[in-house]
């Protein structure tokens, strides 16, 4: 076999169906769409949302669950990166972000439980894990919650 005995599979390559060119295309007069209703009519279909005077399926599910348009977006902090502190060092969110463990000091952060700490730290968050908050304990460490109200004024204070 040479390259110019190659042919593709049969099947392989379909022409595009022409439509509106005569009787003897097979597709002319109403070009394949029947006569008259709102199938054969130019402009958008049916919507599939649509049931026809049914109650449509939207409507007949009960309403469930609630989703803020402004929900709490907490930037993570793991655990395993506190490891990077000295031992007896204050974890503050300075702290955080000169180490790149957080992006920005305008969005609250949370502590959460992955990994292990062994240094006894001060760590000061808007929010922690019960995992993170028992093992910085364990390991001798404070817990200290930021209040979100000194957030809102530091935000504040920056933006002027």
């Amino acid at each position: 076999m040479q390259i110019h005995d190659l042919r593709a599979p049969r099947g392989s390559r379909k022409r595009r169906k022409i439509v509106g060119r005569g009787k003897g295309s097979g597709h002319g007069k109403t070009s394949g769409k029947g006569h008259k209703g709102q199938k054969a009519r130019s402009g958008r279909g049916i919507l599939n949302s649509l049931e026809g005077g049914q109650i449509p399926l939207i409507r007949r599910l009960p309403k469930i669950g609630f989703r803020s348009k402004r929900p709490t977006l907490y930037q993570v902090v793991k655990l395993e990166k506190l490891a990077q502190f000295k031992d007896g060092s204050i974890v503050d969110g300075n702290a955080l972000k000169e180490k790149r463990i957080i992006k920005s000091l305008f969005r609250p952060y949370k502590v959460l439980g992955n990994g292990e700490i062994k240094k006894a730290l001060t760590v000061k968050a808007y929010s922690f894990s019960k995992s993170a908050a028992e093992k910085i304990e364990k390991a001798g460490g404070r817990v200290e919650t930021v209040d979100r109200s000194t957030f809102k004024s530091a935000e504040a204070t920056n933006k002027e």
